[in-house]
């Protein structure tokens, strides 16, 4: 079978119907009848050579084939939708960035990393945030540019990802400011029954701050873990406990003097990375945030 012969009306109507499960749902949100859209579907097979779909019940499901099928469908339409909103964007003058960002990052290091843009006009942002695996999907699908992770992903032939390094901070041990201003504590081995607010155990961290408390024969009294960092820094500023977080988190409290560092940890660091798609188009204001990448999480002081 040549290129030519592949009928993309034909592909169009598989992927809709793969991506819901059901002819029935499928043949409504397209505006026709069950009979044609089931009549496209197998003219796609034949032409395949492949059976794409089985029953499982009332639900259709893929097979082998038709799993490979969907992928490359996913990258075809994927794109196509990418290309009309690139398209939609210049006819008004304006370029979309679409960042996706784990809800274990915090919301000031990604405010941080777009800062360069907020004060460009012809710049349309549209941020999300969910957890890394769901945003890595609607990457792969073109529904996204980049992804922040404050975590790696692992090299896969069948995920073609680039993860690039952005920079890394120490994480600190802050506290009310009016309480610990000039007083220092050691990390971990002066954290013995104190008060502390942690990341939750999604985080990439808490792990390695378990073990390194463990090692040292250290019991803190955990008063709250939070996978959130915009309500872990809500907790450090209100609770009156110490919290183990990145100073990125906190950096206005720290700033304004309402919360003071108490440790420091060069044992534990929160790493940045940004994921795109191996094989993408260049985006131009997407290229100059990872240009300047290294200017974006500051050394501590």
């Amino acid at each position: 079978m040549r290129l030519e012969q592949l009928n993309f009306h034909h592909l169009f109507y598989f992927w809709r119907v793969a991506r819901t499960g059901h002819l029935t749902r499928a043949a409504q949100e397209l505006h026709t009848s069950q009979s044609a859209l089931s009549s496209q579907v197998r003219q796609l097979e034949e032409r395949l050579g492949e059976p794409l779909f089985e029953r499982e019940g009332r639900r259709l499901k893929l097979t082998d084939t038709g799993q490979l099928v969907m992928a490359y469908a996913d990258n075809i339409f994927g794109l196509s939708q990418e290309m009309l909103g690139r398209l939609q964007g210049q006819r008004q003058g304006m370029t979309r960035l679409r960042v996706g960002s784990v809800a274990t990052l915090s919301r000031n290091y990604q405010e941080n990393w777009i800062r360069p843009l907020l004060a460009d006009p012809t710049v349309l942002l549209t941020l999300e945030s969910g957890l890394l695996e769901g945003l890595l999907q609607r990457l792969l699908q073109h529904q996204l540019d980049v992804v922040l992770a404050n975590e790696t992903v692992p090299a896969d032939a069948d995920r073609p990802l680039l993860c690039r390094f952005l920079g890394a901070q120490a994480i600190s041990l802050v506290g009310p400011a009016r309480t610990w201003q000039g007083r220092r504590l050691r990390i971990p081995k002066d954290l013995d029954g104190q008060e502390l607010a942690l990341p939750g155990p999604r985080h990439a961290l808490r792990g390695q701050f378990d073990a390194m408390c463990q090692a040292a024969g250290v019991k803190p009294r955990l008063r709250a873990e939070v996978d959130d960092m915009a309500m872990l820094r809500l907790i450090a500023r209100d609770s009156g406990w110490l919290t183990v977080v990145p100073e990125v988190v906190v950096q206005d409290e720290l700033r304004s003097g309402v919360l003071a560092v108490v440790g420091r940890s060069t044992q534990l660091q929160e790493h940045f990375y940004a994921i795109t798609p191996a094989h993408r188009l260049r985006h131009e204001r997407l290229e100059s945030l990872l240009a300047g990448a290294e200017a974006v999480v500051p050394p501590p002081a």
